[in-house]
């Protein structure tokens, strides 16, 4: 056999070689950056666990004599949401994480609801059982929570990449990832937060479901108390069916209505009405823009203010002329305060002052803003004035809030409106300024920008013997064409459980405490 020579054979060795398919190139291509990988595992996760949560993270719960659906869902604020079918939902600023709880109202317990009718002694040990059942169903939750996300993670991570190593990490991230979140809405959880609850739906109108002023200040301090009154006033809810239960006042509570610039919407004076009614109010305060152009022609527009069945305190907004506030002067329940001007209403002193300005066409003014702080420096004049005479005002009204905060230390509260937006701050020397939105959702202007302006309007608690703001409820009802409606409760700091009780405040000649702080 002929033997072939050294370099013929190196060359043959080297064409093989090159013609020779590499079997390992094709799979090295194929594999992604490390950053892709990453992320199609984190969206395998996220998907995965969210879909476990839908599918199996449901968990069913009797809390009292309620049969309630608890379950987590993903969000980007966190919180808790209360379903309340179908008088609508009570939301809670409980937590901030990537899930919120959902606790869907399903039905009440026909046989323990008419044993609570039946036997109401029954409902003082409530707060324990409900107590323990939604322990018990939180604890629920949590497990299988963490069976669901796990599961749905290992599930798509076997259908996406068909490894059981891959799988399973992609299981041991999802149970991770619901860790983190439970601990995050642990460290941030706020048992406080059912003070300030919102409302939605048919709901809005039962502001009694959390209680009165008072009930507020002194039965909020424990979240699983408040949750056991919550349960209490769902049910006797559910049991009269056909009609809200009507707001029971507390006796020794003043209640204010502020509305504010209404701009000739006729649609106000129902809601108002409504809510003098619903809420029992005791004194209604405009703070100004009742009118658009303050003409003659339109005073008619003011006549039901006779009918709302409250005394109508009322100060002069840019949008009202002096003919305006003629024609409210001669109204037997209207009380136009201007100059300072202070009157005694449902127990609390009011003083006011009109706005210097008169611009219905929107127009600006030279020194305008000079104008509006003088108007404010005038009535913190008379603030002081009454305060020497031993008799204190306890709420100052003024239109601009440019005005409202000269009143800054002369006076507990001052209200103000003008912006078409709601507001509330406490100044450098203790004054809470409120600055109301508008009642009439900014009237024609409503449509003048891309979506309605909301009608809004507050129901203010005050005591009557401190006769200091306790708390207070922002109303807002969609604009135009809409049909939303919230309530949401606030309560001034030195109101909250657990606070700090805030010093005697130095008395006047007449023994009536001094109005220096909020």
């Amino acid at each position: 056999m002929a033997r072939v020579p050294v370099a013929a054979r190196n060359r043959i060795t080297r064409t093989l070689t090159r013609r020779r398919p590499n079997r390992h190139a094709p799979e090295l291509a194929a594999l992604p950056h490390p950053w892709k990988r990453a992320l199609g595992m984190t969206v395998v996760v996220l998907v995965g666990a969210w879909l476990g949560l839908l599918i199996v993270g449901n968990v069913r719960t009797q809390v009292g004599p309620m049969n309630t659906t608890m379950a987590l869902r993903p969000s980007l604020s966190g919180g808790t949401k209360i379903n309340v079918s179908p008088l609508g939902a009570l939301t809670l600023d409980s937590h901030v994480a990537p899930v919120r709880l959902d606790v869907n109202v399903d039905q009440l317990d026909p046989v323990r609801s008419q044993a609570l009718v039946d036997h109401p002694e029954r409902l003082a040990g409530l707060q324990d059982e409900v107590a323990r059942d939604v322990e018990h169903g939180t604890l629920d939750l949590a497990l299988r929570s963490c069976v669901a996300v796990v599961s749905g993670a290992t599930a798509l991570g076997l259908a996406v990449y068909r490894r059981p190593r891959r799988a399973l990490a992609a299981g041991g991230l999802a149970l991770t990832l619901l860790a983190a979140s439970g601990a995050t809405a642990y460290a941030t959880w706020n048992p406080k937060s059912v003070l300030e609850p919102k409302f939605s739906g048919l709901l809005s109108s039962a502001p009694s479901l959390v209680g009165n002023a008072r009930s507020i200040v002194t039965e909020f301090d424990v979240y699983q108390k408040e949750l056991a009154r919550l349960v209490t006033n769902v049910t006797k809810l559910y049991d009269v069916t056909s009609t809200l239960p009507a707001y029971r006042p507390d006796p020794s509570t003043i209640r204010v209505l502020h509305v504010s610039d209404i701009h000739l919407n006729p649609a106000s004076w129902k809601i108002i009405a409504s809510l003098v009614t619903e809420y029992k109010v005791n004194v209604i305060v405009d703070s100004g823009d009742t009118m658009d152009h303050g003409t003659a022609a339109e005073n008619g527009f003011l006549d039901p203010i006779a009918d709302l069945g409250a005394p109508y305190v009322w100060v002069r907004g840019n949008h009202d002329s002096l003919l305006t506030q003629s024609y409210l002067e001669r109204m037997k329940n209207v009380r136009v305060l201007d100059g300072g001007r202070a009157e005694t209403i449902a127990g609390l002193r009011f003083a006011g002052i009109g706005d210097p300005q008169f611009t219905p066409d929107r127009a600006g003014r030279p020194g305008g803003n000079a104008a509006e702080e003088l108007a404010g420096d005038r009535l913190a004049t008379a603030l002081r004035d009454q305060r020497a005479a031993g008799t204190p005002v306890d709420v100052a009204v003024a239109h601009e809030p440019s005005a409202a905060r000269r009143t800054d230390g002369e006076v507990p509260l001052v209200l103000a409106g003008h912006l078409h937006h709601e507001r509330t701050e406490v100044m450098k020397r203790g004054t809470r300024l409120r600055v109301e939105g508008s009642t009439g959702g900014s009237g024609l202007r409503a449509v003048e920008g891309k979506y309605p302006d909301p009608v809004e309007a507050s129901i203010l608690y005050f005591d009557r013997d401190t006769r200091r703001l306790q708390a207070w409820d922002e109303i807002r009802l969609g604009g135009l064409g809409l049909t939303t409606a919230e309530v949401s409760r606030h309560l001034p700091e030195e109101n909250q459980p657990g606070a700090n009780p805030t010093p005697s405040a130095p008395t006047t000649p007449s023994g009536t405490a001094s109005p220096t702080g909020p």
